[in-house]
Parts: structure tokens; C-alpha cells; sequence
């Protein structure tokens, strides 16, 4: 890997459409590969999760790089005029599956909405649930009879807590916070891949907590607290979050 691209994949984890923008007016084609992945698929599989998304896809697509899925477009540039027209287009779209890398919640026959959450999108969110998106589409099994989680699954636990408002506008929908699945691979093919067993929403809230996840423990039990809510179970108050046996010991 050249220096350049180098460069160009810092710029595409951090975001950065400035620097997206050097590298490919440096001479980088936004149609090569990098390592054996497009660029596209480099700012999807990245963890990094923000506004910015959109607009370095929407960059990287201007001058030429296409995505795996193109069907995908308008709902990861959270852009509602283009999700309206090609829902227009195509009324079918609103039933399209898509597979995936996903640093986080697995993306395997995944509906818009699954996507939509999983990135943060809640213009894009709002939109398909206008347009008739089943609130608990279930996503596709793996060979061990994992994952066919809702799209709420990638609202409780997710980078920054970026997507708790979408939770918030599944469950006005009527998304059911019960929903249970055998297990989800979280991070699949990732270092911090880790499996979870017998998984409802709360429960993969949880989640959350364990140290590889780098979740806030208070983001983590505000989402419970939701979840709980729309359970019609209490949301006792906790008096030990975030926990005091983790906060770093004075060593003065």
C-alpha cells in the first residue's frame, strides 16, 4: 500500500471529505481497490459512524466509485428526495435485501431499515416508515441459526449512541422491544468479534458494556430505560453508573 493511499484510507475512517478530496485530486482513482476492498466499501466497513458519512459517499460516488449494492444509495446518503424517488420508481424497493460487512450489528439479508439504523440515518428512517417499511422486518439467519434480528437490534448499543433517536422513532412505530433471536455475532470477522446467545433488545443493550465494545454505560442504560419503558416494565433508578469500579483510581 503506497503512502497516498494510506492517506486516503485515514481520511475515509476519519471521515474527513477534505482529505478524501486531496487524494483523489492527488491523482488516487476513486474507481481503484485498496488492499482488495473499493473505497466504497472501505468507508462502509470502517467503524466510524457520523454525519460526515453521507457526504464522503457522496463524494466518492460524484467522481466515479460505484457501491457494491447501488440500490443502497439513497438510503446511506440519508438523502429523502432520492429515497422518494426511487421508492417512486421502483414501490419494490421497500422490500430489498442487502448483505453487508458490518464492523458492529450484522447486516445479512438486511432490509433499508436494518441499514438505515445500523448507520445512523434517521431522515432515511423516517422515510421508509412513511413509505411502508416493516417496523420488525427481520433480517436474514446465518448457518447457526444467528442473527434474524429487528432493526431496533442496531439502535441500542450503537458507536457514540449515534442511533438512539432512531430508537426512539422505531418504537414510536411500534418496533416491540420483546423480540428474541438464538444468538447475533457482533463485529463478525472483526478483532473484537464476539457471539451473544438467547438476545432481546435489552439484553443486547447490555452488550454494551462489555470493555471491547467502548459503549458509555450511561447511553447504555438510558436505551434500557427506553426499552423497559416500552415493555410497560419499570426503569429503576441506578446508583452506580457509571460504575465506580472502573473509573481510573487516583494514583496521586
Amino acid at each position: 500500500m503506497t503512502s497516498a493511499e494510506q492517506e486516503l484510507l485515514t481520511a475515509i475512517e476519519l471521515h474527513s471529505v477534505e482529505g478524501i478530496r486531496a487524494a483523489l485530486d492527488g491523482g488516487l482513482d476513486p474507481r481503484s481497490q485498496v488492499a482488495g476492498r473499493s473505497l466504497t466499501t472501505w468507508l462502509t466497513e470502517m467503524y466510524t459512524r457520523s454525519d460526515m458519512f453521507p457526504d464522503c459517499l457522496r463524494l466518492l460516488l460524484e467522481r466515479g466509485a460505484e457501491l457494491a449494492d447501488p440500490m443502497l444509495a439513497p438510503v446511506l446518503l440519508d438523502d429523502e428526495p432520492a429515497i422518494r424517488r426511487a421508492l417512486d420508481a421502483s414501490p419494490s424497493l421497500i422490500a430489498h435485501r442487502t448483505t453487508m460487512v458490518s464492523a458492529f450489528t450484522p447486516l445479512v439479508g438486511a432490509s433499508l431499515l436494518h441499514v438505515a439504523a445500523e448507520y445512523g440515518h434517521a431522515t432515511a428512517v423516517r422515510v421508509l416508515l412513511e413509505r411502508g417499511a416493516e417496523v420488525d422486518c427481520r433480517a436474514a439467519l446465518d448457518a447457526n441459526g444467528f442473527n434474524g434480528h429487528t432493526a431496533l437490534f442496531h439502535t441500542v448499543n450503537s458507536n457514540d449512541n449515534r442511533s438512539a433517536p432512531i430508537l426512539h422513532q422505531l418504537l414510536a412505530a411500534g418496533a416491540s422491544p420483546a423480540t428474541s433471536v438464538r444468538g447475533i455475532t457482533w463485529g463478525k470477522g472483526f478483532d473484537w468479534e464476539t457471539t451473544v446467545y438467547d438476545v432481546t433488545p435489552v439484553s443486547y443493550a447490555q452488550l454494551g458494556l462489555l470493555p471491547q465494545m467502548h459503549r458509555q454505560e450511561e447511553h447504555i442504560y438510558a436505551n434500557i430505560a427506553l426499552l423497559l419503558q416500552a415493555s410497560g416494565r419499570p426503569a429503576p433508578t441506578l446508583s452506580n453508573v457509571p460504575n465506580r469500579y472502573l473509573k481510573p483510581k487516583d494514583t496521586a
